[in-house]
C-alpha cells in the first residue's frame, strides 16, 4: 500500500474545491448573504460548514464512485425529500425574519465562536443538497480521466484538497465582503433576504415537487388497467 498521494491530486482538488464554493446553488449563495449580514465571521462559519459537507460527499465519492452512485439511486426519494424540506425551512425563515444587519464596528469585535452555530446548519444544508452531491458526482466522473484516484490515501488527499480551496475561497471571499458591505441599508439587505428566502424556499418546494410526481407516475402504472 502506498502511502504516498499522486501529486497532481492536490491542485486539482484545490480547484475543484473552488468550483464548488462558487455561488451557483442556494446554499453558497445562503453564505454569501451571511457574509453581507453579519460580517466575515459570519460568512466564514457558513462557508467552513459548506467545505465540511462537500469534502464528506467527496470523500465517500472517492473511496467508492460506483456504490455512491447505487446508494444515491436507492435512497434519492429520501435524500430529496430532506433536502427540499430543509431548503423550504432555511427559506422560509429568511424570508420572514427582519435583518439583523451587523453595524461595522460589531462585526470587527465578533469572532468565529459568535457563529458557531452556523457551521453544523450549513453543514447539514449541504449533505442534503441534491445538487451539491450530483454535481460532486459529476466532476469525480470527469477528474477521474485524468487524475486517477487508485487508494485510500489518494482519497483522502483529494477530500483534503478539496476542502483547502473552498476555504480559500470562503476565507477570500467573506474578507472582502466585509470590507464593502458597509454600502448597504437594512432595507436594502431585506429586499435581498426576502429574494434569496423566496428562492431557496421555491427550489426546495421544487425537489420535493419533482419526488411526489415521479411516485405518483409509478403507483399510476403500477395499477393494473381493468
Amino acid at each position: 500500500m502506498s502511502y504516498i498521494p499522486n501529486p497532481l491530486i492536490i491542485p486539482v482538488g484545490m480547484l475543484i474545491g473552488v468550483l464548488v464554493a462558487l455561488p451557483i446553488g442556494p446554499v453558497n449563495l445562503l453564505g454569501l448573504q451571511r457574509a453581507v449580514e453579519r460580517g466575515y465571521f459570519g460568512g466564514l462559519a457558513m462557508g467552513i460548514g459548506i467545505l465540511l459537507g462537500d469534502g464528506l460527499i467527496a470523500l465517500i465519492a472517492a473511496l467508492g464512485v460506483n456504490a455512491v452512485k447505487g446508494a444515491l439511486l436507492d435512497y434519492r426519494t429520501v435524500i430529496q425529500i430532506i433536502g427540499g424540506l430543509a431548503l423550504m425551512v432555511a427559506g422560509a425563515r429568511l424570508f420572514f425574519q427582519k435583518p439583523a444587519f451587523t453595524s461595522p464596528e460589531a462585526a470587527e469585535k465578533a469572532s468565529l465562536g459568535d457563529y458557531v452555530w452556523d457551521i453544523p446548519a450549513a453543514f447539514f444544508l449541504t449533505v442534503t443538497y441534491p445538487g451539491a452531491v450530483i454535481g460532486l458526482m459529476a466532476i469525480f466522473g470527469g477528474v477521474s480521466t485524468f487524475v486517477e484516484v487508485s487508494s485510500t490515501i489518494d482519497a483522502f488527499t483529494m477530500a483534503a484538497a478539496i476542502m483547502g480551496g473552498s476555504f480559500c475561497y470562503w476565507l477570500v471571499v467573506s474578507r472582502l465582503i466585509s470590507r464593502v458591505r458597509h454600502g448597504f441599508d437594512a432595507g436594502w439587505l431585506e429586499r435581498a433576504n426576502r429574494i434569496a428566502g423566496f428562492i431557496l424556499a421555491g427550489l426546495g418546494a421544487l425537489f420535493i415537487a419533482e419526488m411526489a410526481v415521479k411516485q405518483l407516475a409509478t403507483w399510476w402504472y403500477a395499477v393494473p388497467l381493468r
